[in-house]
């Protein structure tokens, strides 16, 4: 019978394992430490800004709520005789922008779900130079009108870096700039 003894080995396996560990853990630091200080990035210029149209409505029904007559009703199975029809499509919502009275952009955006009936959501960014500038919003979110429901518009001087949101406040129907 023959014994053999591996404690010697398992004491080399272990100091080699631990200076391997030491040895990786100190590049992976020296790895974070690099690109914590290293390359900078800039979203803008020095001399740009930003403008964010963030919009999120429930536009106008397509087709308005109907009451149903007492011969449509009857004609109904009991389960379906609600006494009011409402379609349950929206509109599209429909925005325009202009900085210094040249249109920048115009974005059309379909309500969410299956039926179109729920809300539609614009989201656009838009770099510009930082100074003066002259905004004006235009929305619509019915349909059969060519113009536009909705009107807003600001005069502000914005500085470098500087964000600036365009919301509908669909309680109020006004367009705010923050």
């Amino acid at each position: 019978m023959t014994t053999t003894t591996t404690a010697p080995l398992r004491s080399k396996l272990d100091a080699t394992s631990v200076i391997g560990q030491v040895v990786l853990y100190a590049a992976l630091a020296a790895v974070l430490v690099v690109f914590a200080n290293g390359p900078v990035y800039r979203q803008l210029g020095p001399d740009q800004a930003l403008i964010k149209l963030s919009i999120v409505h429930e536009p106008q029904r397509v087709q308005a709520c109907v009451e149903r007559t007492p011969e449509e009703l009857a004609k109904l199975p009991p389960n379906m005789r609600a006494t009011i029809d409402c379609p349950r499509e929206r509109a599209p919502l429909v925005v325009e922008v202009d900085v210094d009275g040249q249109q920048v952009l115009r974005q059309e955006a379909l309500p969410s779900g299956l039926a179109r009936d729920g809300r539609a959501t614009l989201y656009h960014r838009l770099v510009t130079t930082a100074g003066p500038h002259d905004i004006a919003v235009r929305l619509r979110d019915e349909v059969g009108t060519e113009g536009f429901s909705v009107h807003g518009s600001t005069s502000l001087d914005l500085r470098p870096a500087q964000n600036l949101i365009i919301d509908f406040d669909s309680a109020r129907r006004v367009i705010t700039f923050r």
